[in-house]
């Protein structure tokens, strides 16, 4: 059964290996950078809308982030 910690944990992995900062990533998504923060502490799940265009700029496949694929 997959979890929302599992899918917190990927989640914030992707964004420490985007390269980018919580400033960057928030500018390009139109959120404040506090949003990225709670996506990092595992705090917030981003809407799905953000989470989709955050899976397209950090490159990575939204199904490995919901722990649908390995």
């Amino acid at each position: 059964m997959i979890t929302l910690e599992q899918i917190q944990k990927r989640l914030a992995e992707a964004i420490r290996q985007s390269g980018m900062t919580q400033t960057e990533i928030a500018e390009k998504l139109g959120v404040r950078h506090q949003q990225i923060s709670c996506y990092l502490l595992g705090k917030k799940l981003p809407a799905l809308d953000t989470f989709a265009n955050l899976c397209k700029l950090l490159d990575e496949d939204a199904n490995y982030i919901l722990c649908v694929t390995d």
